[in-house]
């Protein structure tokens, strides 16, 4: 008998849908850990100390969701004996919501549809940018080159865009880059897409430097981690309009879980970038689609049954590389 712990809110159809998929030998529970648990797999996006060290037979802990939290990844290293993975069940929707940013902020959607919804045919006398800029011909610089980066490099390729993936170990394909490539490669840049994991390494990553680099047209597009882009360098960066513009899906600052729930606003930023027309701003929706319950169902029920057949279950994140 494989016993399963849910430490993650799914509402009870959903549940009932993961039950239904799961093969015989999987007994499923639900809620808080208590104090001393007895499960083989934890699935949580961010358990506790406690919750690890409370079921002795704990083997694998999954995340439900793409990437890793830090703060995860800080704690799994105490536990190599646990392994961990994570569940990319929304690459498409990801990939998809980086080209809407990308050609939204290029191409000054959300001002000029502001305007047209009063009766002008163009944005304020006093605006400083330029209508739109021409993506074709230019290059997308995609930070992060896996599954995702690979969708958005083929959507890129169809708006003829040439392309240039950075990952951590590039492959032999000529459009692949390293991460020491960056100065040479963002002068040159259209777009510079960011999708890579989140991890010590990457955390701030792209700051005044590297945004100074860019080009004075380039559209920076956001769907990885906000801590991937200094914070302060990227709204300074902006304001000065020393980029065209941006499109962010992901951000700096979280409403809590009551907050979620009561519908209180909260402030992505300790910077005021509603202000700025140059952004186009997303509250990290990039995985939400109409599918999206089922499929991040599917794929964990998938994963549950290969590890009550003695499979291996895939998405194995090194805790160490941080995916």
């Amino acid at each position: 008998m494989l016993k399963v712990h849910l430490n993650h809110e799914t509402g009870p159809e959903h549940l009932a849908d993961l039950q239904s998929r799961l093969d015989p030998g999987i007994r499923l529970s639900t809620g808080e850990c208590r104090s001393t648990a007895d499960f083989d797999i934890l699935v949580s996006g961010e358990p506790t100390a406690g919750e690890l060290e409370g079921s002795p037979r704990l083997r694998a802990v999954i995340v439900p969701w793409v990437g890793v939290p830090l703060a995860t990844l800080d704690l799994m290293r105490e536990f190599p004996q646990i392994a961990l993975h994570n569940l990319p069940y929304n690459i498409g929707p990801t990939a998809e919501m980086a080209v809407a940013l990308l050609l939204a902020a290029a191409k000054r959607i959300v001002p000029y549809d502001q305007r047209f919804r009063q009766g002008y045919w163009s944005e304020e006398p006093s605006s400083k940018a330029p209508g739109s800029v021409m993506l074709d011909g230019g290059l997308a610089l995609i930070l992060g080159y896996g599954r995702i980066g690979r969708r958005i490099a083929a959507a890129c390729r169809g708006l003829g865009m040439r392309v240039a993936g950075v990952r951590r170990s590039p492959g032999p394909a000529a459009e692949e880059y390293a991460i020491a490539d960056l100065p040479g490669l963002l002068p040159h840049a259209a777009a510079l897409v960011v999708c890579l994991p989140h991890t010590h390494e990457t955390d701030g990553l792209i700051g005044w430097r590297e945004l100074e680099l860019l080009p004075a047209n380039a559209v920076l597009v956001n769907v990885a981690r906000g801590g991937i882009v200094e914070e302060a360098a990227l709204y300074r960066t902006l304001k000065a309009r020393r980029i065209y513009a941006a499109g962010i899906d992901v951000w700096y600052r979280y409403p809590s879980a009551t907050e979620r729930k009561q519908g209180l606003p909260h402030p992505p930023s300790a910077f005021p970038f509603h202000e700025l027309d140059n952004v186009v701003m997303s509250p990290h929706r990039a995985g939400w689609s109409k599918e999206k319950e089922p499929a991040r169902i599917g794929e964990l029920a998938n994963m549950l049954n290969a590890a009550a057949r003695g499979e291996p279950m895939p998405y194995r994140v090194d805790p160490q590389r941080g995916y």
